[in-house]
Protein backbone atom coordinates (compact mmCIF):
# COMPACT_ATOMS: atom_id res chain seq x y z
CA UNK A 1 0.00 0.00 0.00
CA UNK A 2 2.94 2.31 0.09
CA UNK A 3 5.45 2.86 2.37
CA UNK A 4 3.39 6.18 4.20
CA UNK A 5 0.37 3.30 4.12
CA UNK A 6 2.56 0.74 5.87
CA UNK A 7 3.66 3.23 8.75
CA UNK A 8 -0.35 4.38 9.33
CA UNK A 9 -1.20 0.44 9.26
CA UNK A 10 1.44 -0.49 11.52
CA UNK A 11 -0.08 2.30 13.50
CA UNK A 12 -3.46 0.93 13.43
CA UNK A 13 -2.59 -2.67 14.53
CA UNK A 14 -1.17 -1.60 17.67
CA UNK A 15 -5.00 0.03 19.08
CA UNK A 16 -6.82 -3.24 16.63
CA UNK A 17 -6.82 -6.54 18.46
CA UNK A 18 -6.87 -9.05 15.67
CA UNK A 19 -5.38 -12.05 16.19
CA UNK A 20 -8.75 -14.66 15.64
CA UNK A 21 -8.00 -12.90 11.98
CA UNK A 22 -4.22 -13.18 12.21
CA UNK A 23 -3.36 -16.43 13.20
CA UNK A 24 -5.46 -18.37 10.28
CA UNK A 25 -4.36 -16.12 7.71
CA UNK A 26 -0.44 -16.60 8.82
CA UNK A 27 -1.61 -20.23 9.19
CA UNK A 28 -2.91 -20.34 5.37
CA UNK A 29 0.38 -18.79 4.20
CA UNK A 30 2.42 -21.33 5.79
CA UNK A 31 0.27 -24.23 4.50
CA UNK A 32 0.47 -23.17 0.85
CA UNK A 33 4.06 -21.83 0.82
CA UNK A 34 4.88 -25.69 1.94
CA UNK A 35 2.18 -27.44 -0.71
CA UNK A 36 4.23 -24.98 -3.45
CA UNK A 37 7.61 -25.78 -2.08
CA UNK A 38 7.91 -28.45 0.44
CA UNK A 39 7.73 -28.70 3.72
CA UNK A 40 11.37 -28.43 4.17
CA UNK A 41 12.27 -24.76 5.39
CA UNK A 42 16.05 -24.73 4.81
CA UNK A 43 15.20 -25.42 1.22
CA UNK A 44 11.85 -23.29 0.99
CA UNK A 45 12.71 -19.84 1.60
CA UNK A 46 9.21 -18.47 1.21
CA UNK A 47 7.79 -21.18 3.82
CA UNK A 48 10.49 -19.74 6.32
CA UNK A 49 9.46 -16.50 5.72
CA UNK A 50 5.83 -17.20 6.56
CA UNK A 51 7.60 -18.75 9.83
CA UNK A 52 8.99 -16.09 10.65
CA UNK A 53 6.30 -13.99 9.98
CA UNK A 54 4.06 -15.48 12.52
CA UNK A 55 6.57 -15.92 15.34
CA UNK A 56 6.54 -12.45 14.46
CA UNK A 57 3.07 -12.33 15.61
CA UNK A 58 3.53 -14.91 18.56
CA UNK A 59 1.96 -17.65 16.76
CA UNK A 60 2.41 -20.70 18.69
CA UNK A 61 4.53 -23.11 17.70
CA UNK A 62 1.87 -25.99 17.77
CA UNK A 63 -0.52 -23.63 15.14
CA UNK A 64 3.26 -23.23 13.09
CA UNK A 65 3.98 -27.08 12.98
CA UNK A 66 -0.22 -27.86 12.44
CA UNK A 67 -0.22 -25.62 9.56
CA UNK A 68 2.77 -27.41 7.94
CA UNK A 69 1.58 -30.67 8.81
CA UNK A 70 -1.88 -29.37 7.05
CA UNK A 71 -0.15 -29.08 3.66
CA UNK A 72 0.93 -32.71 3.45
CA UNK A 73 -2.36 -34.59 4.53
CA UNK A 74 -4.98 -36.04 2.84
CA UNK A 75 -6.92 -33.78 3.35
CA UNK A 76 -5.57 -30.61 2.93
CA UNK A 77 -7.24 -27.73 1.33
CA UNK A 78 -6.69 -27.12 -2.32
CA UNK A 79 -5.96 -23.62 -1.97
CA UNK A 80 -5.77 -21.37 -5.43
CA UNK A 81 -3.82 -18.05 -5.15
CA UNK A 82 -6.36 -15.38 -7.35
CA UNK A 83 -5.72 -11.90 -7.68
CA UNK A 84 -8.42 -9.14 -7.87
CA UNK A 85 -8.25 -5.80 -8.84
CA UNK A 86 -10.58 -2.78 -8.51
CA UNK A 87 -11.41 1.09 -8.11
CA UNK A 88 -13.06 2.11 -4.54
CA UNK A 89 -14.29 5.20 -3.10
CA UNK A 90 -12.48 8.11 -4.46
CA UNK A 91 -11.13 6.13 -7.29
CA UNK A 92 -8.66 4.52 -4.78
CA UNK A 93 -6.87 1.33 -6.73
CA UNK A 94 -7.07 -1.61 -4.76
CA UNK A 95 -5.18 -4.82 -5.54
CA UNK A 96 -6.33 -7.82 -3.62
CA UNK A 97 -4.59 -10.92 -2.84
CA UNK A 98 -6.46 -14.50 -2.10
CA UNK A 99 -5.75 -17.66 -1.22
CA UNK A 100 -8.99 -19.73 -1.17
CA UNK A 101 -10.67 -22.91 -1.94
CA UNK A 102 -13.65 -21.51 -3.34
CA UNK A 103 -13.30 -18.94 -6.52
CA UNK A 104 -16.84 -18.38 -6.51
CA UNK A 105 -17.53 -17.49 -2.97
CA UNK A 106 -14.88 -15.38 -3.21
CA UNK A 107 -15.23 -12.98 -6.08
CA UNK A 108 -18.81 -12.72 -4.61
CA UNK A 109 -17.87 -11.58 -1.46
CA UNK A 110 -15.14 -8.73 -3.12
CA UNK A 111 -17.85 -8.10 -5.93
CA UNK A 112 -20.31 -7.31 -2.97
CA UNK A 113 -17.60 -4.96 -0.90
CA UNK A 114 -16.77 -2.65 -3.50
CA UNK A 115 -20.52 -2.77 -4.68
CA UNK A 116 -21.73 -1.16 -1.54
CA UNK A 117 -19.27 1.83 -1.79
CA UNK A 118 -20.26 2.40 -5.09
CA UNK A 119 -16.55 0.57 -6.71
CA UNK A 120 -16.38 -1.87 -8.79
CA UNK A 121 -13.59 -4.66 -10.16
CA UNK A 122 -11.51 -4.13 -12.95
CA UNK A 123 -9.93 -6.87 -15.21
CA UNK A 124 -7.30 -8.52 -13.34
CA UNK A 125 -4.34 -7.10 -14.85
CA UNK A 126 -5.56 -4.04 -15.31
CA UNK A 127 -3.30 -2.08 -12.88
CA UNK A 128 -0.41 -3.83 -13.10
CA UNK A 129 1.78 -1.40 -14.52
CA UNK A 130 0.36 1.15 -11.75
CA UNK A 131 2.22 -0.93 -9.07
CA UNK A 132 5.80 -2.37 -8.57
CA UNK A 133 5.85 -6.08 -7.04
CA UNK A 134 8.79 -5.41 -4.12
CA UNK A 135 10.23 -7.94 -1.68
CA UNK A 136 9.91 -5.85 1.27
CA UNK A 137 11.82 -6.88 4.63
CA UNK A 138 11.47 -5.45 8.09
CA UNK A 139 13.92 -5.60 11.39
CA UNK A 140 14.54 -3.65 14.59
CA UNK A 141 17.34 -1.35 14.38
CA UNK A 142 20.02 -2.22 16.79
CA UNK A 143 23.37 -0.86 18.22
CA UNK A 144 25.66 -2.61 16.27
CA UNK A 145 23.72 -2.04 12.98
CA UNK A 146 24.93 0.14 10.32
CA UNK A 147 22.54 1.21 7.54
CA UNK A 148 24.71 2.71 5.16
CA UNK A 149 27.45 -0.04 5.64
CA UNK A 150 24.58 -2.75 5.16
CA UNK A 151 22.98 -1.21 2.46
CA UNK A 152 26.97 -0.99 0.30
CA UNK A 153 27.26 -4.85 1.70
CA UNK A 154 23.73 -5.95 -0.07
CA UNK A 155 23.49 -3.97 -3.42
CA UNK A 156 24.84 -7.14 -5.05
CA UNK A 157 22.34 -9.21 -3.53
CA UNK A 158 19.18 -6.88 -4.93
CA UNK A 159 18.76 -5.08 -2.51
CA UNK A 160 17.09 -1.53 -3.96
CA UNK A 161 16.30 0.88 -0.96
CA UNK A 162 16.61 0.84 2.95
CA UNK A 163 15.38 3.31 5.48
CA UNK A 164 14.77 3.24 9.11
CA UNK A 165 11.37 4.69 10.78
CA UNK A 166 10.35 4.83 14.36
CA UNK A 167 13.46 2.31 15.15
CA UNK A 168 12.77 -0.40 12.62
CA UNK A 169 14.33 -0.48 9.34
CA UNK A 170 12.68 -1.51 6.21
CA UNK A 171 14.41 -3.16 3.10
CA UNK A 172 13.57 -3.15 -0.34
CA UNK A 173 14.29 -5.25 -3.59
CA UNK A 174 12.76 -6.41 -6.35
CA UNK A 175 10.42 -9.78 -5.59
CA UNK A 176 12.40 -11.78 -7.90
CA UNK A 177 15.26 -11.37 -5.41
CA UNK A 178 13.09 -12.55 -2.00
CA UNK A 179 15.24 -15.82 -1.54
CA UNK A 180 18.51 -14.34 -2.03
CA UNK A 181 18.08 -11.60 -0.35
CA UNK A 182 16.14 -13.39 2.57
CA UNK A 183 19.06 -15.91 2.63
CA UNK A 184 21.85 -12.63 2.79
CA UNK A 185 19.90 -10.86 6.08
CA UNK A 186 19.94 -14.97 7.73
CA UNK A 187 23.60 -14.74 6.97
CA UNK A 188 24.11 -11.69 8.85
CA UNK A 189 22.44 -12.97 11.78
CA UNK A 190 19.70 -10.37 11.21
CA UNK A 191 16.66 -11.28 12.58
CA UNK A 192 13.51 -9.96 10.71
CA UNK A 193 10.83 -10.02 11.76
CA UNK A 194 7.77 -9.28 8.73
CA UNK A 195 8.68 -10.42 5.15
CA UNK A 196 6.69 -10.77 2.48
CA UNK A 197 5.83 -9.56 -1.24
CA UNK A 198 4.02 -6.23 -1.86
CA UNK A 199 2.93 -4.19 -4.37
CA UNK A 200 3.54 -0.50 -4.38
CA UNK A 201 2.49 1.93 -6.16
CA UNK A 202 4.39 3.61 -8.93
CA UNK A 203 2.35 6.64 -8.43
CA UNK A 204 0.84 7.21 -4.70
CA UNK A 205 -2.17 9.90 -4.79
CA UNK A 206 -2.71 11.41 -1.49
CA UNK A 207 -6.20 11.18 0.06
CA UNK A 208 -7.88 13.76 2.82
CA UNK A 209 -8.51 12.09 5.70
CA UNK A 210 -12.18 12.12 5.42
CA UNK A 211 -11.72 10.32 2.55
CA UNK A 212 -9.48 8.05 3.85
CA UNK A 213 -12.46 6.93 6.30
CA UNK A 214 -14.35 6.08 3.41
CA UNK A 215 -11.55 3.76 1.73
CA UNK A 216 -10.36 2.46 4.89
CA UNK A 217 -14.00 1.15 5.66
CA UNK A 218 -13.81 -1.02 2.18
CA UNK A 219 -9.93 -2.22 3.25
CA UNK A 220 -11.12 -3.24 6.64
CA UNK A 221 -14.21 -5.16 5.04
CA UNK A 222 -12.09 -6.66 2.14
CA UNK A 223 -9.17 -7.38 5.43
CA UNK A 224 -11.80 -9.30 7.52
CA UNK A 225 -12.85 -11.67 4.59
CA UNK A 226 -10.67 -15.16 5.69
CA UNK A 227 -10.01 -15.64 2.02
CA UNK A 228 -7.95 -12.43 1.89
CA UNK A 229 -3.96 -12.85 2.48
CA UNK A 230 -3.57 -8.81 1.02
CA UNK A 231 -4.55 -5.37 0.16
CA UNK A 232 -2.49 -3.18 -1.41
CA UNK A 233 -3.94 0.55 -2.67
CA UNK A 234 -2.28 3.31 -4.39
CA UNK A 235 -2.45 5.56 -0.78
CA UNK A 236 0.33 7.55 -0.59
Amino acid sequence: MGRAFEYRRAAKEKRWDKMSKVFPRLAKAITVAAKEGGTDPDLNSRLRSAIQNAKAQNMPKDNIDAAIKRASGKDAADFSEIVYEGKGPHGVLVVIECATDNSTRTIANIKSYFNKVGGSLVPTGSLDFLFSRKAVFQFDKTGNIDIEELELELIDTGLEEIEENEGIIYMYADYKDFGSMNRALEDKGIEVIKANLQRIPNSPVEFTEEQLEEIDKLIDKIEDDDDIQAVFTNIA
